[in-house]
């Protein structure tokens, strides 16, 4: 194309005419369908969780997140009469835990988890690292969490825990993921007490489990979730004879989430999600499909 200075010609300007003509046209559809093509297909998880299992999604620089988990643990859903009447549980006892997470940068973050006094009373400190991420091009998403428990407001029975979080995009509407841990120290899952003496000292033991979940959006803001976590050492000697398993639905609002599913695990922190209703009941057919109880969890971004 010609360049020109000054006040253009009566010539110019045709002449300028003729080469806007000879432009190949761009139509918008084919335009936005090369911005479409050109966009990481990436799944944005919902919440710092499934159900249980951690999604491992990265957190903004000075960020706070608050966590709430609710277990009805005490009645199944479906078994037994009137289960409609009593809301299917809901109207029972609930194990609720809450918990606050901080990004310290875009990759560390810290967190405190407490759950309550019939599970044992334990405090979670967790730090999380995220080194690979979708978003900035990675292959997969890889993140660790080292985290310490102690029951009765972290007085006793501690464990120690190392994880590692993967998960692969499936297009842009669907993410798997794989959680293996180590759990030094690990304690059956028991029923505690409101009396501190009441809450059991148990032996430690050494664990590995792994987690395996997916999501899969059905909706742009709703999603299927499903987790099961196989402990593959030393499950027996914890009192864990079938995996723990959850799954549920998620909604997704802007910086909130809410997940309501079944499940057979009626723990939350790193250690106890493997633990399944057989030990704490003291029931061992609780952990099966047909005494799943319900359960739901918030997740709010407040800053």
């Amino acid at each position: 194309m010609p360049a020109w200075s000054g006040k253009l010609t009566d010539a110019q300007i045709g002449t300028l005419a003729q080469y806007v003509k000879t432009l190949p046209a761009a139509s918008s559809s084919g335009a936005a369908n090369q911005i479409a093509s050109d966009k990481p297909k990436v799944y944005n998880p919902g919440d710092d969780v499934l159900f249980s299992l951690p999604t491992g999604r990265a957190v903004d620089k000075n960020s706070l997140t608050v966590n709430f988990t609710h277990r009805f643990a005490y009645d199944p859903a479906t078994q037994g009469t009137s289960r409609g009447a009593e809301l299917f549980g809901l109207d029972n006892f609930s194990l609720s835990s809450f918990g606050f997470r901080y990004g310290v940068t875009d990759k560390l973050s810290v967190d405190v988890w407490r759950s309550p006094s019939f599970i044992g009373r334990p405090i979670q400190l967790m730090a999380a690292y995220n080194f690979l991420d979708e978003h900035h091009g990675g292959p997969l998403n890889f993140a660790v969490r080292v985290s310490i428990e102690g029951q009765n407001n972290f007085q006793k029975n501690y464990t120690e825990n190392i994880e590692a979080i993967f998960s692969r995009s499936i297009t842009s509407r669907a993410q798997l993921y794989v959680i293996p841990t180590l759990s030094f120290n690990d304690r059956r899952l028991l029923m505690g007490s409101l009396q501190s003496d009441l809450i059991p000292d148990t032996p430690g033991i050494d664990a590995f489990s792994t987690g395996f979940g997916l999501a899969i959006d059905i909706r742009p803001t709703v999603a299927l979730v499903g987790e099961i976590i196989p402990t593959f050492v030393n499950g027996p000697e914890l009192g864990i004879h079938r995996p723990a398993f959850s799954f549920g639905i998620q909604k997704k609002i802007y910086r909130h989430a809410f997940t309501f599913g079944f499940s057979n695990s009626p723990g939350t922190t790193v250690s106890q999600r493997a633990g399944t209703e057989a030990t704490f009941l003291g029931n061992p057919s609780a952990d099966t499909p047909s005494h799943l109880y319900l359960g739901f969890d918030i997740t709010r971004r407040i800053y």
